[in-house]
C-alpha cells in the first residue's frame, strides 16, 4: 500500500500551558461532500482566524471538522487602569454649573469623581501577536497531528473493510459467469422437450432450435456488465491502496457497479442468478455506505 488514506470522522485534542496562559485545542470531523471548517474561539483570536483556517487545510480535504479554541489568562500585568480627564473635567464643569443653578453645595470629591462611569477603566493592554500566534499555532498543529492519526486509524479501518467486501463481490460476479452456460444448457433442454411434446413423433428441426436458443442467450447474456463490474472492482482496490483524497472517485465507482448489478439483476432469468443479483446490488451498497467515509 503506497498511501495512508483517511477517515472524515476524527477527534484531536491538545493543550499548552505556563505561567503566563493555556490555551487548549479541540478537532472533531463528521462526513460531508467537501471541506467546511467552523472555528468558535475567543474574540482576541479573531485576527488569527485566516491563519488557522489555512493551517487546518494542511491535515484535511474533506470533511465538516469543529475547531474549539478556549485560552485561559494567568497573568495580571495584562491590565492597566486607564484615566479619562476630558469626561472627568467634564463630571466637575457639571457639578460646577448645577452648584450655581440650583444652589446647592458642590461635594463631588477626588473618590467620588472616581466612582463615576467611564472616569477609570481597566483595559487590556496590546498583546503581543506574534508571540500569541506561535503558541496557537504549536497547539492547533499538535491537535491537528492528534486529528490526523485518528482519521487514519479509523481510514485504515475502511480500507479493510472495504477490501474484504470486493473479494466478496468478485465471489458473487463469479457465480453469475458460472451460471449462465448452464441456464442457456437448461432452456435448450425445456425447449427441446417441449418441441418434442408438441410435434410428437414428428422431425424436429435442429436449426429452430438453435436459432431459438441462440435469441435467449442473448436475451440473457451478461458477459459486458460483469467484465465491467470486474473492471470496476479491480480498479476501486488500485484506488484504495493510492490513499489519500479518494473518497469522490470510491463513490464514482460504486454508483457504476451498483448500475451493472441493476442490469444483471433485470436480465436474470433464473432463480439462482436472481437471488446472486440481489446479493450483489446488497454488497454494493454496503460499499457505498462506507465510501462515504472515505476522505
Amino acid at each position: 500500500m503506497s498511501d495512508k488514506i483517511y477517515s472524515m470522522t476524527g477527534f484531536g485534542r491538545s493543550e499548552v500551558q505556563d505561567e503566563r496562559r493555556k490555551i487548549s485545542v479541540e478537532l472533531k470531523s463528521v462526513n460531508h461532500r467537501f471541506l467546511e471548517l467552523n472555528v468558535k474561539a475567543p474574540k482576541k483570536f479573531s485576527v488569527f482566524e485566516s491563519k488557522i483556517r489555512t493551517l487546518i487545510k494542511e491535515y484535511a480535504q474533506r470533511g465538516k471538522i469543529d475547531v474549539f479554541i478556549t485560552y485561559e489568562d494567568f497573568t495580571e500585568g495584562n491590565v492597566t487602569l486607564k484615566y479619562h480627564p476630558e469626561l472627568a473635567k467634564q463630571y466637575v464643569h457639571d457639578a460646577e454649573e448645577m452648584e450655581r443653578s440650583f444652589s446647592i453645595p458642590n461635594d463631588l470629591t477626588v473618590s467620588k469623581l472616581m466612582n463615576l462611569p467611564d472616569v477609570l477603566t481597566m483595559e487590556e493592554q496590546e498583546m503581543d501577536e506574534d508571540e500569541l500566534w506561535r503558541d496557537l499555532e504549536k497547539v492547533i498543529r499538535d491537535a491537528a497531528e492528534s486529528f490526523r492519526t485518528s482519521r487514519n486509524l479509523e481510514g485504515e479501518n475502511l480500507r479493510r473493510d472495504l477490501l474484504a467486501k470486493l473479494d466478496e463481490l468478485d465471489i458473487l460476479v463469479d457465480k453469475v459467469i458460472e451460471r449462465e452456460p448452464h441456464i442457456i444448457a437448461e432452456y435448450r433442454q425445456r425447449l427441446e422437450e417441449k418441441a418434442k411434446e408438441l410435434l410428437a413423433d414428428s422431425q424436429i428441426e435442429e436449426s429452430r432450435i438453435a436459432a431459438e436458443v441462440v435469441l435467449f442467450a442473448d436475451k440473457i447474456c451478461t458477459d459486458e456488465e460483469t467484465v465491467r463490474l470486474k473492471s470496476h472492482i479491480g480498479t476501486m482496490r488500485d484506488t484504495l491502496a493510492i490513499g489519500s483524497g479518494i473518497g469522490r472517485k470510491l463513490d464514482f465507482l460504486a454508483q457504476e457497479m451498483n448500475r451493472e448489478a441493476n442490469t444483471i439483476l433485470s436480465k436474470a432469468n433464473d432463480l439462482e442468478t436472481s437471488n446472486t443479483g440481489v446479493d450483489l446490488k446488497t454488497g454494493i451498497e454496503k460499499i457505498r455506505e462506507q465510501v462515504q467515509n472515505v476522505e
